[in-house]
């Protein structure tokens, strides 16, 4: 069995996730920590509850989900996996924080690895990698079906949907991503979102205004 702890950081209020095996081995999904003190916070999350890092995973290469790249690679020795469509996106992740403002240093590079419908073990259990474009073109999902949860980065939220005006971004290919790979899964299946509160896939069905016919 895995555990799921979602973890907000950054001026954007973004879900950085860590989740964990039986043997405290964890993945690390989206860091957002873009304050120093919130790197902290983050070492000190790891080390009170004894896991090990062993994996660092991108849904999207937006800004706000790459902040702590850097940091997590020095601390760890993890290098940042992404989906090819993304490359363009993460190289860019520098130019975009200097036109809202905000520093970054040029990122690590990163291993081009998520491929669409692809498996991977952890913890006993199996995440399934779904390509969902429409937010950014390489925007993936990681998918636990014996668990019954998604990691969803923002193709998905609580009574919304990732944003599409961005470079890359296409609101009917997201639409389609949402309705073919998400939206069809049973109904309990948590939906661990990039922003905001956790939500299911049964409660975004019938209050979700983006996906309602």
């Amino acid at each position: 069995m895995t555990r799921v702890y979602q973890l907000t950081y950054g001026p954007f209020a973004e879900n950085t996730y860590v989740i964990a095996d039986d043997d405290l081995n964890a993945i690390i999904i989206d860091p957002g920590m873009y304050h120093p003190e919130e790197n902290a916070q983050f070492f000190e999350f790891i080390n009170s509850h004894q896991l090990k890092p062993c994996r660092l995973l991108l849904t999207h290469a937006h800004l706000d989900h790459v902040f702590g790249v850097n940091w997590i690679n020095k601390t760890y020795g993890l290098t940042p996996e992404i989906h090819f469509d993304d490359q363009i996106v993460y190289e860019s992740a520098v130019v975009v924080a200097k036109q809202y403002g905000l520093n970054m240093n040029q990122l690590v590079p990163s291993n081009i690895s998520l491929i669409h419908n692809q498996v991977f073990k952890f913890g006993g259990s199996e995440f399934r990698i779904i390509h969902t474009p429409g937010h950014s073109p390489g925007s993936v999902c990681f998918r636990n079906d014996n668990e019954g949860y998604v990691i969803s980065g923002d193709v998905l939220f609580q009574g919304s949907i990732g944003r599409t005006d961005l470079p890359g971004g296409d609101f009917n290919v997201l639409i389609r991503s949402i309705n073919e790979h998400i939206i069809n899964l049973a109904e309990d299946t948590i939906v661990y979102s990039g922003h905001g509160p956790v939500t299911t896939v049964g409660q975004e069905k019938i209050s979700n205004p983006f996906l309602q016919a």
